[in-house]
């Protein structure tokens, strides 16, 4: 019998995307078949390494990594955000493999970013994979915005946080949507404040003894706000889509679960995906 056909459609959301790994794990595990990606921020970066065949490398350098391995990618020289995105971009080339025309992969491709001059939605189905991924990922305050063809484009989410409208033309079984901006889970917030937070005093720490600005260091700074603010909003934009464009399938991720930048934790966020993704499937 043939494997039922798969549109995944992969939300932003940081860290918390690392849950899609789990995901995608287990759809394969159930015989599913996914001939198609559609991703956001973190979701195209995840999706674009499963597209590439390199997914297993990339969740491979995580758990290998500590915390001082990831920030060391994190360089602080950007002009229109606090981060370049130079050196992290670098790597990630490495972990590819080498950089990848979209056009050649073998399961259908698309990363959203957005146009914020254009007040539009871009999707880049063509082309670069790293530069497709580079301006998905541009995370307002945190990355500089990524110039393609003399559009500065930034986070896809800050538009469209689980982007199913790529995914329409799409001759599939099913469509699943993985939503990362999910209402908080109370119990996530209880088991976070048992645990001591030696991640975060690590990287404060860490990002002191660089001179890293204090309105990125402090534990109430303006870059925290910010982030907390993009996540409510992300959340909110998310819950209009999925119910003016519904999938077959929404699988939710609290948007509680981990920060932003909590890499460290990628086993954990993938455990998570893919138990949530078991407990839908059976």
């Amino acid at each position: 019998m043939a494997k039922k056909t798969v549109s995944l459609v992969l939300g932003s959301g940081g860290a918390r995307g690392l849950a899609h790994v789990g995901v995608i794990r287990c759809l394969e595990e159930k015989g599913y078949e996914i001939v198609s990606v559609s991703g956001c921020s973190m979701g195209a970066l995840i999706g674009g390494f499963y597209a590439a065949g390199r997914l297993d490398a990339y969740t491979q350098w995580l758990a290998d990594s500590d915390l001082l391995d990831i920030v060391k990618l994190v360089d602080f020289k950007g002009s229109a955000g606090l981060v370049s995105g130079v050196e992290l971009m670098k790597k990630i080339q490495t972990l590819l493999g080498g950089d990848r025309k979209i056009e050649t992969l073998n399961i259908k491709y698309t990363a959203v970013a957005s146009d914020v001059k254009g007040e539009k939605e871009i999707w880049i189905a063509r082309g670069s994979l790293l530069d497709a991924i580079r301006a998905s990922i541009s995370l307002p305050l945190f990355f500089e915005p990524y110039r393609i063809h003399g559009r500065e484009l930034i986070d896809g989410g800050v538009l469209n946080p689980v982007p199913i409208a790529p995914t329409f033309d799409d001759k599939t079984d099913l469509t699943i949507a993985v939503n990362l901006g999910a209402p908080a889970d109370p119990s996530l917030e209880r088991k976070e404040a048992e645990k001591p937070d030696t991640l975060s005093e690590k990287l404060l720490a860490y990002l002191k003894d660089i001179a890293i600005p204090d309105y990125f260091t402090e534990q109430e700074s303006m870059y925290r706000i910010a982030d907390r603010s993009f996540d409510a909003m992300q959340g909110t934009i998310a819950r209009m889509k999925l119910a003016a464009y519904p999938p077959d399938i929404t699988i939710d991720i609290p948007r509680n679960l981990c920060g932003t930048l909590e890499f460290t934790r990628s086993e954990e966020m993938i455990a998570y995906g893919y138990e949530k993704c078991q407990s839908m499937f059976g």
